[in-house]
């Protein structure tokens, strides 16, 4: 029976009973209730506690906070089940089902309303505030949210520290109790860095001393600053920590508005992690009426050897350029600029030769030579190419042999002036055919003072896929935003890098576990153009006494096509070295980067994971497994492919001797019958993989 409480001299009518709702399979439990004025809630699974009562609500910096003085004035319950169809994806359908609680919360004292609504489905939960048009509130600004997420006690968890501007680290492995004893060891630099002290980024993954594992995370981030998760390691209590802009502000909101969801993730199995869709339904449909420009891209690209320093993105040795003034032609080339045409022309003939569908070429356009760090404005406009980079000549040439090119826009972190350049630079894209752009983001922002993260910088990604929706261009998008399943919504948002990826490996390095660990943390938001395919991963082959190596073997870099999901994959290696180990390179031409369904053989983060993908609309399947420093046998049942019918698998091992340092390059291959009853043991070299290519006899 429902319990309504009068308040007087108010005009709302209030109740404190505690609210309760499960999971269609009765699995996951949530109470909500108002206690004390303030709003709380817990979560449970199977009557496991996995969060104790936790605390709800903002504070407003030009007003009375969200955070006490309610009662709750009405409540609904609701239920879904339907199914939808991603435009790319991992499965080629996802189930929506879910039990909805939705609380209306009256705050007397000052004639405000709020809703929390709260969506619980099998495998996990997803919360966001909704603020209603009212009289008594139309336009306010977040202070702070106070979101809490309390654990039973102390978790493992694979973490990088919060920064308002890079994801760009290597993860740590500790206890939450440990994570302030070791925070200051856990980052390096980069090209813009805010550290938030106390701070965990989301994806935040998790794994409970009674074997929970829980990821936290968000979901439709869409005009709201991104999610840090603040820590009490006394406690064991994580509270959001929203990014703020240059004035310490974190979000200016005019009503009706909703906030992204909350999202947690809770399995007993690592695997059920990988598998969720849990983000992906919290965001909305997408509205494109036609989707049928998006398609699934692999490709090669002049990016490579300017990371590791074997070539340029500069045309000219200067450094002080006027754009628009400074005639590069009167310019003497340096030698090293690799995005000139006939350069270009080979990465074109062989992307035809081998099917791949596209080029990408960085360091094409005027201004390289003068930006990296000085915080100026005006480096690109994104139309003007190098004097040796001949536009049309090339469209023409890709063209003619069935392969797109593919733009660049670095911005040099200059929003401001991309902005300025939308219509031009998205008009130069139309004129010549270019279907899909990678952008930058490198440096610290323009406008200054504001984050990567930070509320402005959300709504100019997002103006940026409006604007490339006008054009029907696909975006993906680097040192941007974590991802948060609005590809969804946006299907041409393909992908974006929003994490350590493979350039580290000639900055500094990824540890072995570091691709074990992502398809945990960073992979649950959306798709990650990780850039595998490097194999000369000893850079002494180029520069006699270079120290540095990619810490994988040639095999595991196979391998990361599928367990790294994403429908833009580039062979990132110079073309060269491909050529060089075509055998190996065969398993990148065959396999897919769309797929039909996915299922997660076995997984552990920061030691192993094991994938196998049936391409979309196709009878083939490819698998992916890799580990981390230790070596590993894997155990890999082919269950998953239909019952009754014959197979040949292609498998890509690491050879007897394989070890990423020692010997990285030794790989075996070989061909086997197989059936859904078949069942073969993988040995894994240290940070070593294997990868398998099954067709239908």
């Amino acid at each position: 029976m429902k319990k309504w409480i009068a308040i007087a001299l108010t005009m709302f009518t209030v109740t404190t009973n505690a609210q309760k709702i499960e999971s269609p399979d009765g699995v996951v439990q949530l109470t909500f209730e108002v206690k004390d004025s303030i709003p709380v809630y817990s979560v449970s699974y199977k009557n496991q506690p996995v969060l104790l009562k936790s605390k709800l609500g903002l504070e407003v910096d030009n007003g009375p906070s969200f955070t006490e003085g309610f009662g709750i004035k009405d409540f609904k319950v609701n239920h879904a089940d339907e199914a939808w169809q991603p435009v790319l994806g991992e499965v080629k359908q996802i189930r929506n089902h879910y039990t909805e609680l939705i609380v209306y919360l009256a705050q007397p004292a000052y004639q405000r309303e709020i809703a929390i609504r709260f969506r619980l489905f099998n495998d996990g939960l997803g919360l966001r505030y909704e603020f209603p048009e009212q009289a008594n509130l139309n336009y306010f600004v977040v202070k702070e949210e106070a979101t809490e997420f309390a654990l039973p006690g102390d978790a493992k968890a694979w973490w990088i520290p919060g920064d308002y501007d890079t994801q760009e680290y290597n993860y740590t492995t500790s206890k939450l109790s440990e994570v302030p004893r070791l925070f200051d060891k856990s980052y390096d630099g980069n090209a813009s860095q805010t550290i938030a002290p106390g701070t965990l980024q989301t994806p935040l993954m998790m794994k409970t001393d009674n074997g929970f594992y829980l990821n936290f995370h968000e979901a439709a981030l869409i005009d709201y600053p991104a999610l840090h998760l603040s820590l009490d390691a006394d406690r064991f209590v994580l509270t959001s920590h929203l990014t703020p802009d240059g004035q310490g502000k974190k979000g200016y909101i005019q009503t009706p508005f909703h906030t992204p969801w909350r999202t947690i993730i809770i399995s007993k199995k690592a695997e059920d992690i990988l598998a969720s869709r849990l983000v992906l339904n919290l965001n909305e449909p997408t509205k494109y009426e036609n989707t049928d420009w998006i398609k699934p891209v692999k490709y090669v690209g002049v990016w490579w050897e300017m990371i590791m320093g074997k070539s340029t993105w500069s045309y000219a040795n200067i450094n002080n350029v006027h754009l628009g003034k400074t005639d590069y032609s009167k310019l003497q080339t340096n030698g090293t600029h690799a995005a000139n045409t006939n350069y270009v022309k080979k990465y074109i003939d062989f992307a035809a030769k081998h099917g791949l569908d596209g080029v990408l070429v960085e360091g094409w356009n005027e201004g390289w030579e003068d930006w990296f760090g000085k915080s100026k404005e005006y480096v690109f406009d994104f139309v003007t190419p190098y004097p040796d980079f001949d536009v049309k000549t090339l469209t023409n040439y890709a063209k003619a042999k069935n392969v797109q090119l593919i733009m660049h826009h670095e911005t040099s972190s200059a929003a401001t002036n991309y902005e300025r350049h939308f219509d031009t630079a998205f008009a130069f894209m139309d004129k010549y055919g270019y279907k899909a752009v990678k952008t930058g983001y490198v440096g610290n922002i323009i406008p200054r003072g504001e984050h990567h993260y930070s509320q402005w910088m959300v709504q100019h990604y997002q103006r940026v896929i409006d604007k490339a929706l006008q054009h029907k261009v696909m975006v993906n998008s680097h040192e941007s935003v974590h991802l948060t399943g609005l590809h969804r919504t946006y299907p041409n948002w393909i992908a974006a890098e929003a994490a350590r990826g493979t350039e580290y490996e000639a900055f500094g390095g990824n540890n072995p576990e570091h691709t074990t660990i992502l398809p945990f943390t960073r992979l649950i938001g959306g798709p990650m153009d990780y850039t595998p395919g490097i194999f000369q991963t000893q850079l002494d082959y180029y520069f006699p006494g270079d120290k540095r190596f990619v810490q994988t073997t040639l095999t595991k870099q196979l391998a990361l096509y599928v367990t790294m999901y994403s429908p833009l994959q580039m062979a990132a290696d110079i073309i060269d070295n491909y050529e060089r180990f075509p055998d190996a390179f065969q398993f990148i031409k065959d396999v897919a980067v769309d797929w039909d369904d996915t299922k997660i053989l076995s997984a552990e983060p920061g030691d192993h994971v094991l994938i196998a993908r049936k391409a979309k609309g196709k009878d083939e399947w490819f698998v992916g497994g890799i580990t981390d420093e230790q070596a590993r046998t894997l155990n890999i049942d082919f269950s998953f492919l239909p019952a009754g019918g014959n197979y040949e698998a292609t498998i890509y091992e690491d050879g007897k001797n394989a070890d990423y340092i020692t010997n990285p390059q030794s790989y075996h291959i070989y061909k086997k019958k197989v059936t859904s009853k078949t069942k073969l043991v993988a040995r894994l070299g240290r940070s070593g993989g294997v990868a398998i290519s099954i067709r239908k006899i």
